[in-house]
């Protein structure tokens, strides 16, 4: 019996285009063709069994806008993308009590090889979702809560397993897709447009499977930054301007608001190579994937426009009477490059008819993320190659486990799992003045800092099916993390290479219980209840990322420790013929939660530090109804809706804060997807997301709405039409945000984004 697990979809593109439907009556299934795929897709995980998970076929996406990956998860339950515009290399992942920003509590895996960025938080912590193309995706599972054993503290959120597919005979696919969106606010008035091309190739050769794929894409965003200059006292060598636009900022102060960054351009080439070979009762999945990323913010917009009637970029300014400093460096221009490589290889079999194994190693690494700055804008009369570099060195990680699964250990119904993983994490960032920065050219350090995590893991997890009705399962995670080679710049310019300053490692050690109970009424109901200790070490920016960048002021903190967290849940579910009914209630307390807070300055310095807050208690109830055939045979509705309550309950380190809302939870999310078969080659779906409005702050002082820098909550509506032409030919056309509602998430949110897509399989 192969390890392998075969199911059915039309095509391994079937996230851009939707896959055929068959005939009324039987909407939830797919046309049938063999793909196989390299995973562990049991119908009860251990994970599932031990805490909510929800479950993504190609069917259910039907009604999304598939630009990228990321898009594929965006309408889970309790879940955000913080994505601000198609190709964002910014989109970070928020599950539940982890907000956008606490990235390194959320995880993301794809064939077993993680995108996770536990390097950075905030927006430098998103996943590396280019890393996966959204055409080749076969099945998503979002695991909520770190209840089960087999995954560390960075599951507090949540869980993201996406698994990709190699077809079983000959296939050529391509896809692309069109999208352009509409931006009007400040001083930006405009249509940005971008497009998506896809083409991959699969074949089997007796146990033999490979995969080739290519994906572009090169969009242009809305404006992401909007500047306001800071007062100044009278001065009879200002310039007079007009132009400069007053409004309040998010703590609703009166500003001037002087520019914005401009159109921002990205491209992004991913290649991937995946073979798998099957030998008796095993099988290996070789992944490579590589990305070269390249952006340029060229375009900056000066809303001020001197006497001369030219644009000014920098200087100090008079208007309507009232004096105002504006940085040179605000409205500068810059470019960055990404190159990244991504190996990574699965070996799946069975040791006896009751004995699976599993293991995984994968190694990613940065081999070029390189940023340039100029000091002001080319336009600016002081403007020369001067500038800024920006480069990581030396940078990625390596991750590598092993898994086995005993099926009735000892006794029929006793499952055991057990398992082991390392992961070790390198982080290595330089800034420098530079005398040209368009060459790259490093003059001088202006500040280096870096180190090294590393953590090494055994679990062991029994579930027990007690009878028809009774289930339990317990087990638990050691974890030994430590983190090394840290060190900084102390600032002391006067020789061209800083001294470092060296930051003493550190060595912690942590035991995670965890524990589920689950109860069968009768056929059809569920009703469980699980617990969970977890423990999230700092990652390297926060122990010791400490620099001075343009605009930009981080400090670390070496003696953090880990965040100490208490996971509860109880689900009830009630199973229908083609889908489900759930309700959970959930309540997780973290102490010692580490946030990453920023404070803007007048002319937008940024200064921030990670401070532990002693703890943050969030509760949470969510609704959740998925079915199939709902009402008419050709209707199918995915429904949630999310009620979130997080406080900071203690913080010694300033009391003030204590009572306040956790910042960028909103307290209501839902979402709502409904697609109608209208035949069996023409599918309409409409979208609904909606969230309330949040804090971006600890003080909770910033209450401005629809402003730069708000945390505002959004209605947004979406549709999606897609038409099988042919059996080789399929086209489709949408929209995302259909009114055009203008909100922020500090940054802006896209405005009205039209698509329109295609796929042709040969």
């Amino acid at each position: 019996m192969k390890t392998t697990n075969k199911i059915t979809m039309l095509s391994i593109a079937a996230l851009v285009a939707t896959p055929v439907m068959a005939q009324s009556g039987q909407a939830n299934k797919p046309a049938v063709e063999e793909i196989t795929v390299w995973g562990t897709q049991n119908e009860a995980t251990s994970a599932e069994r031990v805490g909510p998970t929800s479950v993504l076929h190609p069917q259910d996406l039907t009604s999304i806008n598939v630009a990228t990956t990321e898009d594929v998860v965006k309408y889970e339950p309790s879940l955000v993308i913080r994505r601000r515009f198609i190709g964002d290399s910014n989109g970070t992942l928020g599950i539940r009590s982890a907000n956008m920003f606490q990235t390194s509590r959320s995880m993301v895996f794809a064939d077993g090889v993680p995108l996770h960025y536990l390097l950075q938080s905030r927006w430098s912590g998103a996943p590396r979702w280019t890393m996966v193309s959204a055409s080749e995706i076969a099945r998503v599972d979002v695991i909520y809560g770190p209840f089960s054993a087999e995954y560390s503290g960075n599951a507090m959120g949540g869980v993201v397993q996406i698994e990709t597919a190699i077809p079983q005979e000959r296939q050529v696919h391509i896809d692309g897709s069109f999208f352009t969106q509409s931006f009007n606010d400040y001083g930006f008035d405009d249509d940005v447009s971008g497009y998506k091309g896809f083409a991959s190739y699969g074949d089997k050769f007796g146990d033999l499977s490979v995969y080739l794929s290519y994906n572009h894409l090169d969009n242009d965003s809305q404006p992401q930054s909007f500047y306001y200059a800071g007062n100044a006292p009278a001065d009879s060598s200002a310039t007079a301007v007009t132009g400069g636009i007053l409004g309040s900022d998010s703590q609703e102060v009166e500003r001037l608001y002087f520019g914005d960054t401009g159109v921002i351009n990205t491209t992004t080439d991913n290649f991937k190579f995946k073979t798998g070979y099957e030998f008796g009762r095993f099988s290996t999945l070789l992944n490579v994937a590589y990305e070269d990323r390249h952006s340029d913010t060229f375009d900056a917009n000066s809303y001020l426009t001197t006497a001369a009637g030219e644009s000014f970029w920098g200087g100090t300014i008079e208007q309507n009477g009232n004096y105002y400093s504006v940085p040179s460096s605000r409205l500068n221009v810059s470019n960055a490059d990404r190159q990244s490589l991504s190996l990574g290889l699965r070996l799946l079999g069975e040791l006896s008819d009751r004995t699976t194994v599993e293991a995984n190693l994968s190694q990613f690494d940065i081999l070029e993320d390189i940023s340039r700055s100029s000091a002001t804008n080319p336009m600016h009369p002081d403007y020369d190659l001067s500038g800024q570099v920006s480069d990581y060195e030396d940078t990625g990680w390596q991750t590598a486990d092993v898994k086995v699964t005993v099926r009735d250990w000892a006794t029929p119904g006793l499952d055991f799992i057990t398992g082991a993983r390392y992961e070790a994490y390198e982080l290595n960032y330089n800034v420098y003045a530079s005398d040209n920065y368009l060459a790259s050219s490093k003059d001088q350090y202006t500040s280096r800092s870096g180190g090294t995590t590393e953590i090494a893991a055994v679990f062991a997890q029994f579930n027990w099916q007690l009878s028809d009705q009774w289930d339990v399962s317990f087990g638990g995670r050691y974890e030994h993390w430590r983190s090394d080679d840290g060190y900084y710049s102390d600032d002391d310019a006067a020789t061209p290479e800083f001294d470092l300053e060296q930051v003493p490692g550190n060595d912690i050690a942590r035991f995670s219980p965890k524990f589920s109970l689950g109860y069968a009424p009768s056929p059809g109901w569920q009703l469980r209840y699980s617990i969970g200790q977890a423990y999230r070490f700092a990652i390297v920016e926060e122990l010791f990322s400490q620099y001075q960048a343009y605009n930009t002021v981080s400090e670390a903190n070496p003696e953090l420790k880990p965040e100490d967290g208490l996971h509860q849940n109880l689900m009830l579910q009630r199973e229908l013929e083609n889908g489900y009914l759930r309700l959970n209630v959930y309540q997780d307390d973290v102490d010692d939660t580490i946030e990453s807070q920023s404070t803007t300055l007048p002319g937008g310095t940024s200064i921030r530090t990670f401070i532990p807050i002693d703890n943050v208690r969030t509760r949470g109830v969510e609704f959740i109804a998925n079915a199939y055939g709902l009402w008419l045979d050709g209707l199918d509705v995915r429904f949630n809706v999310a009620y979130t309550d997080a406080e900071i309950r203690k913080n010694a380190a300033d009391p003030q804060l204590e009572g306040n809302q956790f910042p960028r939870m909103p307290e209501w999310r839902s979402n709502l997807l409904a697609t109608y078969h209208l035949s069996d080659r023409w599918d309409i779906g409409a979208s609904v997301q909606y969230a309330s409005n949040s804090y971006g702050r600890l003080d909770n002082t910033d209450t401005a709405e629809n402003v730069y820098g708000a945390q505002d909550g959004y209605t947004r509506f979406g549709l999606k039409s897609s038409y099988q032409f042919s059996k080789h030919f399929k086209a489709g056309v949408g929209v995302d945000n259909l009114t055009n509602e203008i909100a922020y998430v500090a940054h802006p949110w896209p405005g009205r984004t039209l698509y329109l897509n295609f796929s042709y399989d040969l």
